[in-house]
């Protein structure tokens, strides 16, 4: 990721992430796609009715498809709203696809959304992370180093 990717991704106005990944599973990877969305689905993302809790991506055909990513029914939308929760599809390099292909196909890797944001051309765009799961002792590992962190944060702002 580079730093001009980094820099719009933190100016978006938009930024629904998915807090749970961070605390489930390595990040191996990141990569960032496009999202194929209807007219009210990208209404509904810019107004931040979208959820990424128990998402999920697959490879089907060469494909990258997300599963599990609810975006809410725009208030405004009439007969021709969208489904909340269907199957969309990802927009990726074909290098890219099959490198995460390969990877899924070892055993405890996955591909999981962390983040989906709007780029300085209004599109909506879905970080992604080649991960692998944490055993339970990683998992308090990292929860001990939150809580440390927090700690710090609390001494130095009572030093100051």
């Amino acid at each position: 990721m580079n730093k001009q990717q980094e820099e719009l991704r933190k100016k978006s106005p938009v930024q629904i992430k998915n807090r749970k990944a961070a605390f489930e599973y390595f990040f191996i990877e990141e990569y960032t796609a496009g999202l194929v969305l209807t007219g009210t689905e990208i209404k509904s993302i810019r107004a931040g009715k979208a959820s990424l809790v128990d998402t999920y991506c697959t490879i089907i055909n060469g494909e990258v498809w997300v599963k599990g990513m609810s975006i809410s029914p725009y208030f405004y939308g009439s007969y021709n709203n969208h489904v909340q929760k269907r199957d969309r599809k990802l927009l990726l390099n074909r290098r890219e696809i099959a490198r995460l292909d390969s990877a899924t196909r070892q055993t405890g890797y996955t591909i999981v959304p962390t983040l989906i944001w709007i780029d300085e051309n209004g599109r909506a765009k879905m970080d992604l992370a080649l991960c692998k799961g944490k055993k339970a002792y990683d998992k308090r590992q990292t929860l001990k180093d939150k809580e440390d962190r927090r700690e710090i944060d609390r001494a130095m702002k009572d030093f100051r």
